[in-house]
C-alpha cells in the first residue's frame, strides 16, 4: 500500500494530471486540499495512470471536486475499471442537489419562535382535550360507585404515598433544620432568638411542608405515572384495553388520580411534623429552648390555625396537577422508545413548573384575603 499523490504536467497539448499511490478512502489523507490548491480551478484533459495502484470512489470524488470538469472515456483508457469507478461518481455528484440555500439569521430566529408558539398552542390544545375526558371520566365514575376498581385505588395509593413517607420526612426534616439554623443565626444577632421558633413554623406550615412533598412526588410519582402509561402505550395494551370495552380513563388515570388527592394531603402533614421537628432539635441545640417551649410558643399564636390550614389547602390542588400531568404525558407516549423518554422528562419538569406558579398564585391569593 502506497500514499495517493499526483504530478500535474503542462507540456503537452492540455492538462495532463500523474496519479501515483493508492486513491483509496485509507491513502487519500490531505490529497485533496493539495489538488484543489495544485488545479487551481484549471481544468484537466487527460490522465497518466501508469503508477496508479488501487483506486475507488473516495479518490474519484477527490479529482471531481478539485477539477470540476467530466474527464471523456479515453482519458480511462490504461484502467477501464478505473473510468467506470469515476464515471459513476462524477454522474451522481452531478445529479445530486446542492446544499439548500440558508435564509438570514432573522427568517430562521421568526421561523424557530413561530414553531415554539405553535409547539405550545398544540400542548395547549391536546392538555385541554385530556381535561375534558378527565372531568368526564371523574363525572362516571362519581355516579357508578360500583363500578369502581377499589384493588387499582389502594394500590396505586400504596405505592404513591406511603411509599413516599420516608423521603418525604427526611427531606422536610433536614429543610425545618436548615430554617433553624439561618434564624437562630441570625436573629440572634439583634437580640430576637426567641422568634427562630415562629420563624421554623411559619416557613414549614404554610409553605415549604406542601412545596417540597409536591415537589418530591412530581419528581417520583409524576414520571412513574408518565413511564407506566407510556409502557402500556407503546405494548398497545391501552389499545387492547378500548376493545376488551374498558375505559382506559376508568382504569389507570382515575386511580392514580384518586390516590394522588388523597395522599399528598397525608404526606404533607407528615412533612410538617418533621419539618417542625427539625426545628425543634436545633432551636434546642443550639438556642437551649427545650421541647416544651417551642411547642408552647406555637400554640400560644394565635395564626398557627391559619398558615396551618393555608398549607392544607394547597395540598389538594397540587395533587391533581401531579396526577393530571403524569396521566397526561403517558397518554401521549408515541411507539417509540424515544418518545417515552422525552414524555417522562416532561411530565416532570411541567409539574414542578405547575407547582411553583400555582404556589406564588396562591401566595397572591391569600395576601389578598389577608391569610
Amino acid at each position: 500500500m502506497a500514499a495517493a499523490d499526483f504530478q500535474i504536467d503542462d507540456g503537452g497539448p492540455g492538462l495532463t494530471l500523474r496519479l501515483t499511490g493508492d486513491w483509496t478512502a485509507t491513502e487519500l489523507g490531505r490529497i485533496s486540499r493539495r489538488l484543489d490548491d495544485g488545479l487551481k480551478g484549471r481544468e484537466i484533459t487527460s490522465v497518466d495512470l501508469t503508477d496508479l495502484g488501487r483506486f475507488d470512489t473516495a479518490g474519484a470524488l477527490a479529482i471531481i471536486q478539485a477539477g470540476h470538469a467530466q474527464l471523456p472515456a479515453s482519458a480511462w483508457a490504461e484502467r477501464p475499471e478505473v473510468g467506470r469507478t469515476y464515471a459513476m461518481v462524477e454522474k451522481l455528484e452531478r445529479d445530486s442537489a446542492g446544499p439548500p440555500k440558508r435564509s438570514p439569521g432573522w427568517i430562521r430566529t421568526f421561523a424557530k419562535i413561530g414553531r415554539g408558539m405553535h409547539d405550545i398552542l398544540a400542548e395547549a390544545t391536546l392538555s385541554m382535550a385530556f381535561l375534558g375526558r378527565l372531568v368526564t371520566a371523574t363525572g362516571s365514575t362519581a355516579k357508578h360507585w360500583d363500578k369502581i376498581r377499589w384493588p387499582a385505588w389502594f394500590s396505586q395509593g400504596e405505592r404513591a404515598g406511603l411509599d413516599a413517607i420516608p423521603i418525604v420526612a427526611v427531606t422536610n426534616f433536614f429543610i425545618g433544620a436548615v430554617i433553624a439554623f439561618l434564624g437562630a443565626n441570625l436573629l440572634t444577632q439583634f437580640g430576637a432568638g426567641v422568634f427562630t421558633v415562629q420563624l421554623v413554623a411559619v416557613a414549614t406550615l404554610r409553605e415549604l411542608a406542601v412545596l417540597i412533598t409536591a415537589i418530591l412526588l412530581a419528581g417520583r410519582s409524576a414520571s412513574s405515572f408518565a413511564a407506566e402509561i407510556g409502557s402500556m402505550r407503546m405494548n398497545q395494551e391501552v389499545d387492547a384495553m378500548q376493545v376488551m370495552g374498558v375505559n382506559p380513563f376508568q382504569a389507570l388515570v382515575i386511580p392514580r388520580l384518586a390516590s394522588m388527592i388523597v395522599m399528598l394531603p397525608i404526606l404533607t402533614f407528615v412533612g410538617m411534623l418533621a419539618g417542625l421537628l427539625g426545628g425543634l432539635l436545633v432551636t434546642w441545640s443550639q438556642l437551649s429552648y427545650g421541647p416544651a417551649f417551642f411547642v408552647q410558643r406555637i400554640s400560644e399564636d394565635p395564626m398557627m390555625g391559619t398558615h396551618l390550614m393555608v398549607g392544607m389547602v394547597k395540598a389538594p390542588v397540587f395533587a391533581i396537577v401531579i396526577a393530571a400531568i403524569g396521566c397526561r404525558q403517558g397518554m401521549a407516549v408515541a411507539g417509540d422508545v424515544e418518545s417515552l423518554g422525552r414524555r417522562v422528562t416532561a411530565a416532570v419538569v411541567q409539574a414542578i413548573f405547575a407547582i411553583i406558579s400555582l404556589d406564588a398564585v396562591f401566595a397572591l391569593i391569600f395576601l389578598e384575603l389577608n391569610l
